[in-house]
């Protein structure tokens, strides 16, 4: 992924930034009844535009003023570094398993309120440390000094790195790719995270020709 991808930053004033702040909106009003501080982003299966949309979902948020930490919990084939253009030599995996603090792993982005926190070295063991308690520890302390936290997840059906976080925060969305998403992949990923007591916010439909429609938002159920 590269950073022209960053389209929210790079292009504030497109109509796909302005879809991404849809979006923004419609989560925000999907959980009125309090408030949003952890935010997972996955899809069923690869390639379908879950680690764009999450890192431009972090660009309009911040953009909003609010303080946000956008973290690669994708283990596996992470690529937040890439769009951020960052080393990652440190991240969250070193973070996990106590050879480093949250400050030292914490990065400051190009955008005002954005701060980045990298996969780190993919480690053997990805699921056990997002469900470690070094993962839940590292929540608690990171919610004391962000607004938000968005995690950029692998896809559900890949492995269950997904459902593991989704547990734990307050909301998920999925993301989807128009003409490239199977029904009964989307439906299958949305039953796992439904059976691991996922709240989920709604779907992105990803990568629908803008001609003939736009970025949609909606509700999942």
């Amino acid at each position: 992924m590269k950073q022209r991808l960053l389209i929210t930053h790079l292009n504030p004033k497109s109509p796909i930034a302005e879809q991404y702040r849809t979006i923004r909106t419609n989560i925000d009003f999907s959980i009125a009844d309090r408030n949003l501080r952890s935010l997972v982003v996955t899809s069923s299966s690869p390639g379908e535009g879950k680690s764009m949309t999450a890192a431009n979902l972090a660009v309009v948020m911040a953009q909003q003023g609010r303080k946000v930490l956008l973290v690669d919990a994708d283990l596996r084939k992470p690529t937040v570094h890439y769009t951020f253009r960052l080393i990652n030599t440190e991240g969250l995996s070193n973070l996990l398993t106590k050879r480093a603090t949250l400050t030292e792993v914490i990065r400051k982005t190009d955008v005002d309120n954005l701060y980045v926190i990298t996969s780190g070295p993919i480690p053997p063991n990805p699921a056990e440390l997002l469900s470690s308690r070094a993962m839940h520890d590292f929540m608690t302390e990171a919610l004391g000094i962000f607004d938000i936290i968005i995690f950029d997840t692998p896809p559900v059906l890949a492995v269950t790195d997904a459902q593991v976080l989704s547990s734990q925060a307050d909301g998920t969305v999925l993301v989807v790719a128009s003409g490239t998403t199977e029904k009964d992949a989307a439906l299958e990923a949305k039953d796992l995270l439904q059976k691991s007591q996922a709240r989920i916010l709604g779907v992105v439909l990803n990568r629908q020709p803008i001609k003939n429609s736009r970025y949609y938002y909606y509700y999942g159920n």
